[in-house]
């Protein structure tokens, strides 16, 4: 699979033999073939993409079915935003960040898994299990990047909270929570799927501005091409070609939502510099 999540095409391939597509958003479904995927809008009711996906899922189509969810969101958020330049300090709340990404994610898969065992969803609840534990301990490398930069960890991460962070845990939570926890997998996909967007040499390019003694990038070179979400990103997807036609739709749309809230910059403007220093301020190491 491709690291890089494309853009989205707008025209309709003529073979659909094996189509799979779901409506991610009102008049919005995607489409995807064994050979491309795109953004279509129905032109009535009658339209086959107008109603429910029937059939079966394989790796290739649902692979770009999820994908494509993914780029229609980023093609859906309109924004000049951009967020400021990566600098040392910027790189602390982008640690605290991922500290609050990763310390809830155990507890709540595990939640999840125990719903889909209830439900006797075997494959779901045999995915959710792995993803637990193969999510365990992801929070301890963040506090360790952080206090490789010379800061209490445990004092900046209770600081520092990026809303970004929060406004994505607290919409895996509520998946989580329903009587039908399935959207925490489009939740978990699309944050792999965009981790692999992350290559060695803009790990070398954070670095570049640290201490040349600090090893505050282990929680980042987890979550991203080098890491194992390759091989998780590529699990996901051939449990989910399993899935029924309405749960593949589920997925679908959920990882369409969770991108939107990836794409989407903060309703406030970022945090500056010096107001992240003021924040950080008496949370040194004390030096013995």
């Amino acid at each position: 699979m491709a690291s890089n999540i494309g853009s989205v095409e707008q025209h309709v391939d003529p073979n659909l033999a094996n189509a799979e597509w779901a409506q991610i958003a009102p008049g919005k479904v995607v489409v995807a073939t064994n050979n491309r995927a795109w953004i279509y809008q129905p032109r009535s009711e009658d339209d086959r993409f107008a109603r429910s996906m029937t059939g079966s899922g394989s790796f290739a189509t649902t692979g770009k079915l999820l994908d494509t969810a993914i780029a229609a969101a980023k093609q859906a958020v309109k924004s000049e935003v951009r967020p400021p330049a990566m600098t040392a300090t910027r790189w602390i709340w982008r640690l605290a960040g991922l500290y609050h990404l990763c310390h809830p994610i155990p507890r709540l898969i595990v939640k999840a898994e125990q719903q889909f065992k209830a439900n006797e969803r075997w494959s779901l609840a045999e995915w959710a299990a792995e993803n637990a534990v193969e999510e365990e301990g992801h929070d301890l490398l963040a506090l360790k990047d952080i206090q490789s930069l010379g800061y209490n960890p445990e004092a900046v991460v209770e600081a520092l909270v990026p809303p970004a962070s929060k406004v994505l845990i607290d919409y895996l939570t509520r998946s989580v929570n329903d009587s039908d926890p399935i959207d925490c997998v489009g939740y978990a996909y699309t944050m792999e799927r965009l981790a692999l967007g992350t290559s060695e040499q803009h790990i070398k390019d954070i670095e570049a501005l640290l201490p040349a003694n600090a090893k505050a990038t282990r929680c980042l070179r987890v979550h991203s091409s080098m890491g194992a979400d390759v091989e998780h990103v590529e699990e996901t997807v051939e449990m989910v070609a399993q899935l029924s036609a309405s749960e593949r739709t589920r997925v679908a749309i959920a990882c369409y939502e969770t991108a939107l809230l990836c794409f989407s910059p903060p309703k406030d403007a970022y945090m500056s510099d010096e107001a992240i220093l003021q924040i950080l301020n008496f949370k040194q190491i004390k030096k013995s």
